[in-house]
């Protein structure tokens, strides 16, 4: 083979390595792919891209989690599973709703009711995580001071740990009413406050963005349902 010929076959195959998806760490890639999972759960892996949050997350085995109003449980199930007998995961949600919460908790997975400015854990945790509900602290009904929420979910983590935010980008600059008109939120915004409270911003996954969504529609619109552009961030407490 001449020199010219060799060197575009390992071209080649070097993009070929890079292009390649690494797979997910095993705890994740069983928690995805666990038979007990529903199949309303799976229908909606292709939008949430579970495995990539989870693993842009750190999630391990025995970790200490809190997950921040959970809905239906798609990522407590997942969460659950990742972080194995050994972890647990609290689900927060507003006291309200704790009874119910209750009742549907399974295994490792407790309820525990959120107040603003503390998640009433009993124990720091590694993790927290929140997919589409940063905006909702911006809700006028629920008259929350932001920046006290901000700083329990700082006091909720140990030294080092993570707090993840997945939620709907509204268009730069947009204002924070956008939060009750569209449930979305300028991605700024969540990374000025959060840093206010004391966190490192580490990075952001780009894996469930859509820069086709014009950001214009409610998302619970169905032209948009589903679809939106969303950013996920991920800051840290300082050790």
């Amino acid at each position: 083979m001449t020199r010219t010929l060799w060197m575009a076959a390992s071209a080649a195959l070097l993009l070929s390595v890079s292009g390649a998806q690494a797979a997910p760490p095993p705890n994740i890639a069983a928690a995805v792919a666990s038979t007990d999972r529903t199949d309303a759960d799976k229908a909606r892996d292709a939008a949430r891209k579970p495995a990539e949050m989870l693993e842009f997350a750190g999630v391990k085995p025995g970790d200490k989690v809190s997950e921040l109003i959970p809905g239906g449980g798609y990522f407590t199930r997942l969460l659950s599973a990742a972080v194995g007998p050994a972890g647990k995961v609290y689900a927060g949600v507003p006291a309200a709703d704790l009874e119910k919460a209750k009742a549907a908790a399974k295994g490792n997975v407790e309820a525990v009711a959120m107040r603003p400015g503390a998640l009433g854990l009993p124990e720091p945790v590694d993790l927290i995580f929140t997919a589409q509900n940063y905006h909702d602290f911006h809700l006028k009904r629920l008259n929350l001071d932001v920046a006290a929420v901000n700083k329990g979910l700082y006091d909720a983590l140990k030294p080092g740990g993570v707090l993840l935010i997945i939620d709907h980008a509204a268009v730069p600059g947009a204002p924070i009413e956008t939060a009750d008109t569209l449930h979305r939120i300028d991605p700024a915004v969540v990374k000025r406050e959060v840093e206010a409270a004391g966190f490192k911003f580490v990075s952001e996954n780009n894996t469930v963005r859509n820069p086709a969504d014009p950001k214009t529609a409610s998302v619970f619109d169905p032209s948009i349902r589903g679809k939106t552009d969303q950013f996920v961030y991920k800051f840290q407490k300082p050790s």
